[in-house]
């Protein structure tokens, strides 16, 4: 039993370690080939309906709290207040890019992160900044891996779990990666993007960052969140 323990280990430590980056860039670089047409067909309509850049792009913390440059395609619009100020994520979310959301369509331009190296297909989502900094020490192991395109905890209940319970999948994770667990994961993605599932926390429009969670809740006071959004800040130029 015991030899039947450490060859398992070994197994999963060859997938992990040396089989998990080549196959993310074979089946990356054969997605944007495959996918190629519809990633047209969606720049044109962003591009329309918009306006430009069709491509967000924002800083994430990756492999080892590595910042890098996320891709999506951009799902709302560019409203401003009287004093130039952006108007609320629900108010600029439009109805395309709900849609594109719940579809998770806006997501396939994190396939050139991907072939880049910034990703994996499968991993703990790529979060914000400001909401690593909110983490402890132990949550913070997630990034001790290449954020994936989704995750365990995506398949879970994607964003309308709550963040302790996030967290707590993506460190599950990490702990037993291996080729028929990725697998698993990647088609139970494909039947929850279909059933369009856990796309919002309840009652919300948008996922509600980390750190505005912990002050609301009263886990953390206001002098405490100041101190971490500043630091984000820095982390962020």
């Amino acid at each position: 039993m015991e030899e039947k323990r450490h060859s398992g280990k070994r197994y999963r430590g060859i997938y992990r370690n040396y089989l998990k980056r080549p196959l993310d860039f074979i089946l990356s670089l054969t997605g944007i080939i495959v996918l190629s047409p519809l990633l047209i067909i969606i720049t044109i309509l962003v591009r329309i309906k918009l306006g430009s850049p069709v491509i967000f792009k924002q800083k994430r913390p990756g492999l080892n709290e590595k910042i890098f440059t996320l891709y999506k395609f951009r799902t709302m619009t560019d409203e401003r207040d009287e004093s130039g100020e952006l108007l609320p994520d629900e108010v600029r979310l439009t109805k395309f890019g709900k849609f594109l959301r719940s579809t998770s369509l806006d997501e396939l331009p994190e396939l050139f992160n991907i072939l880049k190296g910034d990703m994996s297909l499968v991993g703990p989502r790529p979060q914000l900044i400001r909401d690593m900094v909110f983490m402890t020490p132990e949550q913070r192991q997630r990034h001790s891996v290449l954020p994936g395109l989704t995750g365990w905890a995506q398949v879970n209940g994607r964003n309308d779990v709550t963040w302790e319970e996030k967290l707590r999948l993506d460190l599950e994770y990490i702990e037993d990666i291996t080729f028929v667990g990725d697998l698993k994961i990647i088609f139970m993605t494909i039947i929850k993007v279909f059933q369009r599932d856990g796309v919002n926390t309840e009652g919300m429009e948008t996922a509600e960052d980390y750190g505005d969670y912990l002050l609301r809740t009263g886990k953390i006071n206001q002098e405490k969140y100041d101190e971490y959004m500043l630091t984000s800040r820095k982390l962020a130029k």
